[in-house]
């Protein structure tokens, strides 16, 4: 099987090419478009995912609903609504509301992500079905239990999810 690849971005999200997946996030990272998802329920809490302790980088961390990568000629919500039956078993209407960029390294496995995310939102409340390839855990949060816990405990969370919340609250 084909190394899965990404689609090298510049700046401004413009496509400059493709590079495998992997190599994309070696020495220093290569920027590239991604997307994270976050969902909340009908009732305000947020859904989490403690990612696999299998997954190439951030192994067994908690972070948004889920998170990754377009393929080439794959739009990037389409791509979201893919990771979501992927990743989690369901679905659902998401709405983007920004993007931003950022780069951080996970230091046990000499990774970098160079990323222009693209977040994304939408509420469900339905049941869920993680893959266990890609998902160690998940659960519902308060916003003032996820406040609490990320002021104790900063390091159990993905540094992009850390980013991407400061404004996702602000439009939830």
């Amino acid at each position: 099987m084909a190394e899965e690849q990404v689609i090298l971005v510049d700046a401004h999200d413009r496509e400059v090419g493709t590079m495998g997946k992997l190599a994309a996030h070696e020495r220093g990272g290569t920027r590239h478009r991604a997307f994270s998802v976050f969902i909340v329920d009908p009732r305000g809490r947020w859904l989490l995912q403690r990612r696999a302790e299998g997954k190439y980088h951030f192994p067994g961390l908690w972070t948004n609903a889920c998170c990754s990568h377009p393929r080439p000629g794959e739009d990037t919500i389409g791509a979201a609504h893919r990771r979501l039956r992927e990743e989690l078993g369901f679905d659902c209407p998401l709405t983007e509301r920004f993007q931003f960029e950022y780069q951080a390294t996970s230091e046990a496995e000499g990774l970098t992500e160079h990323e222009l995310d693209h977040v994304f939102t939408g509420v469900y409340g339905g049941e869920i079905h993680p893959n266990p390839d890609e998902v160690g855990k998940v659960r519902w949060v308060e916003p003032a239990g996820l406040e609490k816990e990320l002021k104790a405990h900063p390091e159990t969370f993905t540094p992009w999810f850390k980013l991407a919340l400061e404004r996702v609250r602000d439009v939830l």
